[in-house]
């Protein structure tokens, strides 16, 4: 009996101790973990990438003349039709899987279709507190668009950006379980990084800015080598970080800031590390990498405006700020730098606390800097600083009030290595108490999402925590009040869906593996 107590013991320890399972099983569980939460908060706001995503999908095209009229980010070139005025790559990325699950869209969009022409049915009511929401709620109803839009852009979220986030937060994980030499206190802070900033709220649907900063980091880390690769894929592995490098640009302009800073640190570490005719050879491997995404960009802007070196911006009719500098770009500005930093709605430090512990790390004389190498920890700060200069000169920065924090997304995952860094020399107690405010916080800001009016990114907190859990899906849904009668007469619940996910975490952490 003793020996079967003992190895009943044993197994209860081995499947409550994460230590007993190898990086790669923890990876996994990280990952399908981050994916079911990231798509439970899926979020139905139609972006104008999903526009793009859908023509892709469908058409193999760029042109949007579909959907003309129902984004204010959609525009008409004479002579080559309707485009969305920002850069493609995320819906370049979407559309793969929008157009594996497309067949099955299509049957449920025409089966709805002949549903409503067999009953002569006009557009339900949609009870949105935004104007404008109703009104394209009501066109794309007219237009046959509603489900298409809902179905798209679920699995756009569900299958690309979720799992995308997802991947970021394992390669977190991964990053600083070598930087901390802890797969313990790696597990934790990786947890943190996934729902404790804002990456948890830019996940709730398809968002370019947070997916480029997480193919740049990528890239960043095959130069940085903290998982000790060997020096013969030296050129591979600089090739790859300019392919991410010339991403981060297709997928947006401020991805610029990025395609340089990784070559600039690229070659800095070469030159350190070797020679200066190695930090060239490998610069030189660098942009080779860059040129593929980069003319994929070329070309779309030459298909898509007849010029391959003006951006979508460049053709853009008249919009609010636009007249300021080229098409609303020019010189950084104090009032835009402070709003990107410290608005109430999308300031970086307000809406991420968190993050300000990156600059803690920067001390002199820290003991952050010896685990992580100052070269590394200033590549991060005067990247962000970058960044942050690039958006202050953006005059459509003022336009995240409707938004929350967007522009300053990409620097998430390098600020989050010296914040963990800094987290892992406190003490735990004071590390649980900042994990607790965070997740809180960005929780809250995952499931009521609004920071437009109110309070800004207080609103959300204060609505959870006086009215109740909410999912966004569950929100939507309660607005079509005459089209589900009485199922949501007490408001939309979520406990029901957080049970069912609870118990799949359950099974995903605690299922046995064999030893190692």
């Amino acid at each position: 009996m003793k020996e079967v107590g003992r190895h009943s013991r044993e197994g209860e320890r081995q499947r409550v101790a994460p230590a007993h399972w190898s990086a790669r099983e923890t990876a996994v569980r990280l990952f399908l973990t981050c994916w079911i939460i990231y798509a439970l908060h899926f979020s139905t706001n139609i972006v104008r990438e999903i526009y793009l995503t859908l023509s892709i999908g469908d058409h193999v095209s760029f042109r949007v003349d579909d959907y003309a009229g129902l984004h204010p980010d959609l525009f008409e070139k004479a002579g080559y039709g309707w485009h969305i005025g920002s850069n493609p790559g995320v819906s370049m990325l979407a559309a793969v899987p929008y157009a594996v699950a497309r067949p099955a869209i299509d049957i449920i969009v025409q089966h709805v279709r002949e549903g409503r022409e067999q009953k002569h049915q006009a557009p339900p009511e949609y009870d949105s507190p935004w104007p404008m929401a109703k009104k394209f709620y009501e066109e794309s109803w007219k237009r046959g668009y509603d489900v298409k839009f809902a179905l798209g852009s679920f699995v756009m979220q569900v299958l690309c950006m979720a799992p995308s986030s997802a991947l970021g937060v394992v390669t977190m994980f991964l990053v600083l379980q070598r930087v901390l030499h802890s797969e313990r206190t790696a597990l934790w802070l990786a947890l943190l990084y996934a729902f404790g900033t804002p990456v948890f709220f830019r996940t709730g649907y398809l968002n370019h800015n947070l997916m480029l900063g997480h193919i740049a980091f990528w890239g960043f880390l095959l130069i940085w080598n903290p998982f000790g690769w060997s020096r013969e894929s030296l050129r591979a592995r600089y090739v790859w970080t300019g392919a991410a490098g010339g991403t981060a640009l297709l997928f947006d302009y401020s991805g610029g800031i990025f395609l340089i800073a990784l070559c600039l640190y690229g070659f800095v570490k070469a030159y350190q590390e070797e020679s200066l005719l190695t930090g060239v050879r490998l610069s030189v491997w660098y942009v080779v990498g860059a040129l593929g995404p980069v003319c994929l960009l070329w070309f779309y802007q030459w298909q898509s405006f007849g010029h391959p070196f003006f951006p979508g911006q460049h053709w853009m009719p008249p919009v609010q700020w636009i007249e300021r500098g080229y098409q609303g770009f020019g010189w950084p500005q104090l009032e835009l730098l402070t709003l990107l930093l410290f608005d109430y709605r999308y300031g970086l430090f307000i809406t991420s606390p968190l993050m300000l512990l990156a600059f803690v790390a920067g001390r002199p004389h820290s003991g952050a800097t010896s685990r992580l190498a100052s070269r590394e920890l200033w590549f991060i700060l005067l990247t962000f600083v970058a960044l942050w200069i690039f958006f202050g000169g953006v005059n459509y920065t003022r336009l995240q009030f409707n938004t929350g924090i967007r522009y300053l997304s990409p620097i998430f995952p390098f600020l989050f290595i010296p914040v963990a860094v800094t987290l892992a020399q406190w003490s735990e107690r004071w590390v649980l108490l900042i994990g607790v405010v965070s997740i809180a916080q960005n929780w809250a800001l995952a499931m009521y999402r609004d920071v437009e009016r109110g309070l800004g990114v207080l609103d959300p907190v204060f609505h959870v925590f006086a009215g109740g859990f909410q999912l966004p899906l569950l929100t939507t849904l309660s607005r079509f009040k005459a089209q589900f009668g009485e199922v949501f007469v007490n408001g939309p619940s979520p406990l029901p869906l957080f049970v069912l996910t609870g118990a799949l975490l359950y099974v995903i952490w605690c299922a046995r593996s064999e030893p190692m």
